[in-house]
């Protein structure tokens, strides 16, 4: 019998066709974790405000694992050394640096675990399907945690310029509709080069990196913060609190086994450390497990649950003001007088109708991996000083404004 052909082209509606170029990615690809990803929403709840947003984490992570094939062909053709190895490991790490999301994962991330990030559970994810695959993915993990000897490769899938970067805000702008996000993927890839084993961008490749760093900005404003996917986010963040709360306490919750055990549990980094068969279980959580729970708490005897399962089922979701300082406590016992009386709740009740937060829209972050570009004389500047506009620097100041959520009616 022939060898399985798993040099597979994959047909992407960014890109046009995809191929896969080392026969391991394929394995990986066919293995049930990541196939999880299929059923995991790229912008959560984003899809209540822009219909179109409905693309998959499965979607985004072949996308980044394309750019990274052709970043590592525009490298070597600068002279640049990329050994087979390498770009085999850091094709991997790429390709598997969003494995641990979990559903509606920043809401996951608040409530039903407690300090871990999503960050931390593909750490984990990687390294148990390294023992599957006897150690094949040493190198990938060794970039993906910077421990790799050419530091370059680990920003090209962990920086302000990596291929996560580059694909999402592309992707989403597609799938959301909003143009303001579209960034010229080819021209910035065709600009990567490096320079003392940073990556950096060819000086003429400045103007699509400004580009790229408005685009991230307005991408920020118009769909991650926009004030309505605020709403949701923090409704399934309250949804899943409260049902945690009411599992801790013993009521009975409709759940899927996945997610019983992480809502009757109090779990933590260390528990998954301690009980390597919580990651199987946790690989089994995706979006259907919590919309089916959602719509079934609906109907539950605990007031508070079904309110906030009913107004997410049909998108009656908290009205929203945001402004530039934090709202007064007389406004926010105002507002909660007000849904106390109305609704018969307690104040602990009332915390899950009215509360207030802050968001921060950091476009640049000099102060966390610098953009370089490289000069034609051979010299390296942070994109900051070698951009001729103001924007950029206006763009590294963080942007903080508070938001307070209530009931509609």
């Amino acid at each position: 019998m022939s060898k399985l052909n798993k040099k597979k082209i994959f047909n992407d509606p960014i890109y046009g066709f995809i191929t896969i170029n080392h026969d391991i990615i394929f394995d990986l690809v066919e293995h049930p974790y990541f196939q999880r990803l299929r059923r995991i929403k790229q912008l959560g709840l984003t899809h209540l405000v822009y219909p179109g947003a409905l693309h998959t984490r499965f979607h985004h992570a072949l996308g980044t694992m394309h750019l990274m094939g052709k970043a590592i062909e525009v490298i070597r053709s600068k002279g640049h050394t990329i050994t087979e190895k390498e770009a085999e490991g850091v094709s991997i790490a790429i390709l598997l640096h969003d494995i641990g999301h979990g559903p509606f994962s920043h809401a996951l991330e608040h409530s039903i675990v407690s300090g871990i990030s999503h960050e931390e559970i593909s750490t984990l994810f990687m390294d148990e399907l390294n023992k599957k695959f006897k150690g094949r993915l040493d190198l990938a993990l060794k970039i993906f945690r910077n421990k790799y000897n050419k530091k370059f490769l680990h920003q090209l899938v962990s920086s302000q310029l990596d291929m996560d970067r580059i694909d999402y805000l592309k992707r989403d702008s597609f799938y959301s509709g909003v143009s303001e996000g579209v960034v010229n993927t080819d021209r910035i890839i065709t600009m990567l080069n490096v320079k003392n084993d940073e990556l950096a961008i060819d000086e003429k490749g400045i103007y699509s990196i400004e580009k790229f760093i408005i685009a991230r900005r307005l991408m920020y404003w118009q769909v991650y913060l926009h004030k309505t996917v605020l709403s949701a986010e923090n409704l399934s963040v309250n949804i899943l609190k409260r049902a945690k709360e009411l599992a801790l306490n013993g009521t009975d919750l409709f759940s899927t086994p996945a997610l019983k055990e992480f809502l009757y549990h109090k779990h933590d980094l260390q528990s998954f450390k301690n009980n390597p068969k919580l990651l199987r279980v946790f690989a089994e959580l995706d979006d259907i497990d919590i919309m089916a729970s959602v719509k079934v708490w609906s109907t539950h005897s605990d007031k508070t649950l079904s309110k906030l399962c009913k107004m997410m089922i049909n998108r009656d979701l908290y009205k929203i003001k945001l402004q530039k300082k934090k709202f007064s406590n007389t406004e926010m016992d105002e507002i909660s007088s007000v849904i106390k009386s109305k609704l018969k709740m307690t104040d602990n009740e009332v915390s899950y109708f009215v509360f207030q937060d802050s968001i921060i829209n950091n476009a640049y972050n000099p102060k966390m991996d610098k953009i370089n570009i490289l000069l034609k004389n051979g010299e390296i500047l942070d994109i900051k000083e070698a951009a001729d506009t103001f924007n950029i620097s206006a763009l590294s100041t963080p942007v903080k404004k508070w938001f307070l959520c209530f009931p509609q009616h």
